[in-house]
């Protein structure tokens, strides 16, 4: 089964959205299968086969999640960052701004869902390559 150490190594490799489809793959080839990645700090569940599961610790002190969520602004503020024109810690200080809460990855369905605080689903994209 993949490591934390394995999935860093993949992810040091990310400087912006547009290295997440090689990131995609990168943890496919891992055997990773479906990831969610919390807003407020950063941090990420990571499951594989066999009900396997690790979790990452936070990656930066707490972000609030705005309490309303704004489809517009994220959506703007998701293609600034999959052009490269934002790293991570700041494309999530932006999601916590425009209200998204997490993310989850299907890596089989290869898919990528953006969540509110309330569940409410604001974008699914399916994710190239």
């Amino acid at each position: 089964m993949f490591t934390l150490e394995q999935i860093k190594t993949a992810h040091a490799k990310v400087k912006s959205g547009a290295d997440f489809p090689n990131y995609i793959q990168d943890l496919i080839g891992l055997g990773v299968t479906f990831y969610k990645t919390f807003v407020s700090d950063g941090h990420t569940e990571y499951f594989g086969n066999q009900e396997y599961r690790i979790t990452s610790d936070p990656v930066y002190d707490v972000f609030i999640i705005a309490s309303e969520s704004n489809r517009t602004d994220f959506q703007n503020d998701l293609k600034a960052h999959q052009q490269g024109q934002t790293d991570y810690r700041t494309f999530c200080k932006d999601c916590a701004r425009s209200g998204i809460a997490k993310w989850t990855v299907d890596l089989q369905k290869r898919t990528c869902t953006y969540y509110d605080l309330s569940e409410n689903e604001m974008l699914i994209e399916r994710i190239p390559g």
